[in-house]
């Protein structure tokens, strides 16, 4: 740089360091150093900061780099209560200090003749001054001996000042990113950040497979409900330190919110080894915690998920990752769950489904096929199911548990619902103009939503206005955890029901949910026995005692009782033994589409071959 009056050198670093950033820093501060070492005719130079809370001073920038320098590297930090006299003064400083040969000095030039064998050096430190505060310092060295003046020092003054105010706003660009990456509750990183380090792991190149773990407490909600959000904070942040101290420093820790964090391990992993580390995690978060005066603790759900560099983008990991969580809480939570094929395949369905259920509701793809229920003595058809399938354009004919559950959560459920109830009762009003079905009831299951809704009442009783048919034909399904989810709206709705003659069912009855209470306070008719139990008939003690129990509670509540899920012999036998006669389940007959119904309308019978005590022939009547 050519030689340049010291005014000019200022307006020179003022311009130089004017667009400098945390990025660019250290780069622009070894080019003013060169030109100031140049200019001032020393040998070398220094940029220090104060670290404040360690009483430290950390190495910027230095000019020439050295040519070796070690590791770790002892200048890198230096601590002020353990280092020189020269260097502790500079401590608080906040006037330049000037160092030269002499007897003030002497154990600092023996220092220096010990470490360097130089036999003098003459030091100009500068302090680095913001709102009266020192925050680094500016230094300059020349072996032997060499005056400062006034002119001069007022000179690095004003360049230091510079450099200070490059510091300030470099440490107030970086605490506004620090609040732009992290979670103010935990100080863990936040999902930009998270994201961020995805990427640059996830860049082709790296070293892989790079594992992430989605992370979810198990029923949180229910310790700030006991406890209050404080706990439910003062929980978090307990469990953000604890995973700090036993995980990697180097793992990535990102807090998304409320309950959900991801963690990233720094070292590459195959499925084994990550399912064995969210295990450890699992496990390591399931430790009790104190809050206050309470000690409690969480279970956690924990989603796994590889990516290949180069090969996988950071939505599809996550992705993964998430639905991996998903299974692992379906499956009871408190579990690992890791991403596999399978799982993909099946999240692709849901996907798919999400996407165009919608316009399959009305593009005439969705169709009905009818169960028929059946009297075990006789093979009498008493009613017909009506379950919902829907022709996918490319996966073929998909039943209800593919995407029911799709429409309940995406809000499509009551669109549907109304669709079956319209479509069944057309059907079956269609039924009874042909003389057919005329002993039969049409029983058809009815979602949450709907149950809840304030006009199912009266969209009900404009459906059987339409189709001319009285309610007596009609029995509608309810599955027994939607009794208790909201029993006084259900009671309202089932006795608007009960008016207009429709029965009311339990489905799936035995599975837990409900109690005595709920049979005597809502208007229910009949309760049909849950499959699982029906299908171990013959083969669990336990199952045939709850059979057996449901059967005698339905008959001392007055309700009619319907065994699901028939399909073995010895399962009808069984239930007729019971007294439970109606059945329905794949011995009997499979759901079916409408014409095919109607052969077995046509003669009121399903053959069956039970081999009923009784009866004077095993096979019962088929169509005549």
């Amino acid at each position: 740089m050519p030689r340049r009056t010291l005014d000019s050198l200022v307006t020179q670093v003022a311009s130089e360091l004017m667009g400098v950033d945390a990025t660019t820093m250290v780069a622009a501060s070894e080019r003013v150093l060169s030109w100031l070492i140049e200019h001032f005719d020393v040998d070398t130079s220094f940029l220090r900061h104060t670290d404040r809370d360690r009483r430290a001073s950390i190495l910027i920038a230095e000019w020439p780099p050295r040519p070796v320098v070690p590791d770790p590297d002892p200048l890198q930090v230096t601590y002020f209560d353990s280092s020189d006299s020269v260097f502790s003064a500079l401590e608080h400083a906040i006037e330049p200090m000037v160092v030269r040969p002499g007897p003030q000095y002497d154990d600092y030039q023996q220092t220096i003749r010990q470490s360097t064998g130089v036999a003098a050096v003459s030091v100009a430190a500068v302090p680095l001054v913001s709102r009266g505060e020192p925050t680094g310092v500016l230094g300059f060295v020349k072996e032997g001996d060499r005056e400062w003046s006034t002119r001069e020092l007022n000179v690095l003054k004003a360049i230091a000042a510079l450099f200070a105010q490059l510091q300030a706003r470099v440490v107030a660009e970086e605490r506004l990113r620090y609040i732009a990456m992290h979670d103010d509750l935990t100080g863990l990183v936040n999902r930009r950040a998270l994201l961020e380090h995805m990427e640059e792991r996830l860049r082709a190149g790296n070293a892989g497979p790079v594992a992430t773990f989605f992370l979810d407490l198990d029923r949180l909600k229910a310790l700030n409900d006991f406890l209050g959000h404080t706990a439910g904070d003062n929980f978090i942040r307990s469990l953000s330190t604890r995973l700090r101290e036993n995980l990697d420093p180097a793992d990535m820790i990102a807090r998304l919110g409320g309950d959900e964090f991801v963690i990233v391990p720094a070292k590459p992993m195959d499925a084994e080894s990550a399912g064995m580390e969210a295990t450890r995690i699992q496990q390591l978060i399931g430790r009790r915690v104190t809050v206050g005066e309470e000690t409690v603790s969480r279970g956690a759900s924990v989603g796994v998920a590889l990516g290949i560099p180069g090969e996988t983008t950071v939505s599809d990991v996550l992705r993964r990752a998430d639905h991996a969580l998903l299974s692992a809480k379906s499956s009871g939570g408190n579990g690992v769950a890791v991403f596999t094929d399978a799982m993909r395949a099946q999240f692709e369905l849901q996907d798919d489904v999400e996407l165009n259920l919608r316009s399959a509701v009305s593009d005439g793809s969705l169709v009905l096929h009818y169960q028929p229920e059946v009297d075990l003595r006789t093979g009498r058809v008493v009613a017909l199911e009506a379950l919902v399938r829907w022709q996918h354009p490319t996966r073929g004919l998909l039943p209800p548990g593919a995407f029911v559950g799709v429409a309940e959560a995406t809000n499509l459920a009551g669109e549907l619902g109304r669709w079956v109830i319209r479509t069944a009762s057309e059907q079956f009003a269609l039924w009874r103009r042909r003389g057919l079905a005329s002993n039969v009831v049409i029983r058809i299951n009815v979602s949450p939503v709907q149950l809840v809704s304030l006009d199912f009442v009266e969209t009900m009783e404009g459906i059987l206005r339409r189709y001319g048919i009285d309610g007596s034909s009609v029995c509608l399904e309810i599955t027994e955890h939607v009794v208790v989810q909201d029993l006084a709206r259900t009671q309202v709705t089932l006795r608007g029901l009960k008016r207009m003659g429709v029965q009311i069912a339990i489905d799936d009855f035995g599975t837990g949910y409900s109690s005595l209470s709920h049979l005597k306070a809502l208007p229910v008719d009949a309760v049909k026995i849950d499959r699982g139990f029906v299908q171990r008939l013959g083969a669990s003690a336990d199952d045939l005692a709850i059979v057996k129990s449901i059967v005698g509670l339905a008959g001392s509540f007055g309700l009619g009782v319907v065994g699901e899920g028939v399909e073995t012999t010895v399962a009808a036998r069984t239930l007729v033994a019971l007294g439970c006669y109606r059945a329905q389940g794949f011995l009997i007959a499979r759901p079916m589409p409408a014409e095919e119904v109607e052969e077995h309308l046509a003669s009121g019978r399903i053959a069956l071959d039970l081999d009923l005590p009784g009866t004077s022939r095993s096979v019962l009547p088929g169509p005549s």
